[in-house]
């Protein structure tokens, strides 16, 4: 018999995020003899639609849900969302305390008897570099990295200078960890730092995300052997300041994660979640083995779990129905829906996601010659011809009815407070319905010569292919000539300049913050991609980063919002529906509104025993 369960999204943030009502399942016992619930022996295998590439997702070339979903559960960290949602503490981890609010004062602490994966402990030079990337007060001054960005694969090339200290994390001094430019303070026992922010920041719980080994990045930057000295070289070269260390280490920082195999070298696979990479597959499948250094609290049911790289949707629901997987969370479409209907015992939870799609416009180092989107009379054409009503009412309301409507907010989340005044007051309605006349006549006026766009979006998605072509059709009765950037590895060339004009694709919320998507719209922020920069949009990003009152909060995000529209920045589209499909063979599947959506309780699974 097949089991259909249908969830309402309620929203209950302004900060960009629905939720979803639901109880965190616990985990199981074992067969083994201990405590931990480990089944020796177990394996179960999901499906994802874009394949893993970088263990560091705080760069901006790494920074992508199909990384992201792996690094969650190979990489440990101080907190994570569950899916009511709500932020839990991981002091099996480590703790956290407020020492003081002003200035605000947070001291880390890493736990007794928490390990890498290849033993050495988790200590203060972790959480040292993590800051030194995440705050990047130690950069070299002024340095724009952009001429040495491969436009193909959009890392860096071999020409980086390699006597430059350049975190790529896209920090900032008014945010998270940029505003923490003095050098933490190391505890005597070397397992905590303490942080003094410059002031205030409102998020400040959720800044400091989860460390990579200290040691692997001493080892290869530094061309050193033993753990022990190349994590106290970090931690010397951070306190020194010495560039000449610093240089090798940031740069490894920034690329030394990043494969698209198993790489020979077991140290870049060291990881400190309950799980650690054990085999992968280019373009075919990762798998993740229980670790055998995790004492946390989140030990893991099942000790093998591989994650299949399925980019067709059905494709991925024929992989299910054959027993090849047994999760899947593919990208919905309308055929989607009816072939998971014909399939027997199996579960199916249908919502709208945390996920929204949304074109974004190159505002400078664009594809096309004469750069394009620089003139605003363009952008607006532009953004008259995208028929965003007719996406929705082809692509999303056979999936999920009439809860299919356009999303009329770049920072609201359509239901949350402040949604429908930010909507009002914005110009959105504006673009409701494709205007050809109107962008004809604004495409006249700005003189532009070259009016060729090229889209960057995923290939390999059905969905952003039909998108696509809908905009394509239709900004060509404007006079517009839109080209293909479509490709495989789109979430590598997002930043990358010259490699395309606009882009298709969704953001997917990750927290509860209200500084949530900020860093997609500030000037220089890890999530801008299309090199964004509005003195107006800036300044509200400041005072939003330090305020605390609510409907403050929510009077600023309209503000901002208002601003995006009126500059003509992109547009939004849909909320994404989300649908997640098990078979019998697994149990504890309970996805979240916010990433990493289904895997957020990987270790919670188990294996049923079903066939």
């Amino acid at each position: 018999m097949r089991i259909r369960r249908i969830s309402a999204a309620v929203a209950i943030t302004a900060a960009g995020a629905l939720a979803i009502s639901a109880c965190a399942p616990g985990g199981s016992t074992g067969d083994n003899g201990d405590d931990s619930g480990l089944v020796e022996g177990s394996s179960i295998t999901a499906a994802w639609n874009q394949a893993f590439y970088s263990m560091n997702g705080n760069t901006s070339f790494g920074n992508a849900t199909a990384n992201n979903n792996i690094n969650y559960l190979v990489l440990d960290g101080f907190n994570y969302y569950n899916n009511t949602p709500e932020l839990v503490k991981n002091e099996s981890f480590g703790s956290y305390e407020l020492v003081s609010e002003d200035p605000l004062v947070v001291t880390y602490t890493i736990a007794d008897g928490v390990k890498w994966s290849d033993g050495t402990d988790v200590d203060a030079a972790d959480l040292l570099l993590n800051w030194a990337a995440l705050s990047r007060s130690l950069d070299t001054p002024d340095f724009d990295p952009g001429e040495f960005t491969d436009p193909e694969t959009g890392e860096f090339t071999d020409a980086f200078p390699t006597d430059v200290v350049y975190f790529d994390s896209g920090a900032t001094p008014d945010a998270g960890l940029g505003l923490v430019s003095k050098t933490p303070e190391v505890s005597e026992d070397g397992k905590s730092i303490t942080l003094e922010y410059d002031k205030p920041f409102v998020d400040w719980e959720l800044s400091f995300p989860s460390p990579l080994p200290a040691h692997v990045v001493g080892k290869k930057a530094l061309e050193l052997e033993d753990a022990a000295e190349a994590k106290q070289a970090v931690i010397d070269a951070i306190q020194n300041e010495d560039a000449a260390a610093l240089a090798p280490i940031s740069s490894f920082w920034n690329g030394g994660f990043n494969f698209t195999a198993m790489p020979d070298d077991p140290d870049l696979v060291v990881g400190s979640g309950p799980y650690v990479i054990s085999n992968f597959e280019a373009d075919q499948f990762i798998t993740l083995t229980a670790n055998p250094e995790y004492a946390g609290e989140n030990s893991p049911n099942i000790e093998e779990i591989t994650i299949r790289f399925i980019p067709d949707p059905l494709a991925a629901v024929q992989a299910l129905e054959n027993g090849e997987v047994d999760i899947i969370q593919p990208q919905a479409t309308a055929d989607l829906v009816t072939a998971l209907d014909a399939i027997d015992d199996i579960t199916v939870a249908t919502s709208l996601g945390g996920t929204y799609e949304h074109v974004d416009l190159q505002f400078d180092k664009g594809k096309n010659p004469e750069n394009i989107f620089k003139d605003p009379k363009v952008r607006e054409a532009f953004l008259k011809t995208i028929p965003r009503q007719e996406i929705v009412d082809t692509l999303i309301k056979p999936i999920i009815g009439d809860d299919a409507i356009l999303r009329d907010s770049q920072l609201f989340v359509p239901g949350a407070e402040g949604y429908d005044e930010s909507a009002a007051s914005n110009t959105s309605a504006d673009f409701a319905e494709v205007d050809i006349e109107g962008a004809k006549a604004l495409l006249a006026e700005s003189g532009i010569t070259d009016t060729s766009v090229c889209i960057l979006y995923a290939s390999n998605n059905p969905r952003r292919v039909n998108e696509f072509s809908l905009i394509q059709q239709s900004a060509a009765e404007a006079g517009f000539e839109v080209t293909d950037c479509g490709s495989e590895d789109w979430g590598g060339l997002l930043g990358t300049p010259g490699a395309y004009d606009a882009s298709l694709f969704g953001w997917q919320s990750t927290s509860l913050g209200v500084t949530n998507s900020l860093p997609t719209f500030q000037t220089g922020a890890i999530n801008n991609l299309n090199y964004y920069s509005n003195d107006e949009v800036d300044s509200i990003v400041a005072e939003l980063n330090t305020t605390f009152d609510s409907a403050k909060q929510i009077e600023l995000q309209a503000q901002m919002d208002k601003a995006l529209w009126e500059d003509f920045y992109g547009v939004t589209i849909f909320q994404f529906p989300e649908v997640t499909a098990f078979s019998g063979r697994v149990e504890g599947i309970e996805s979240s509104i916010l990433a990493p959506t289904v895997f957020w309780n990987a270790w919670d699974w188990s294996v049923t025993g079903a066939e």
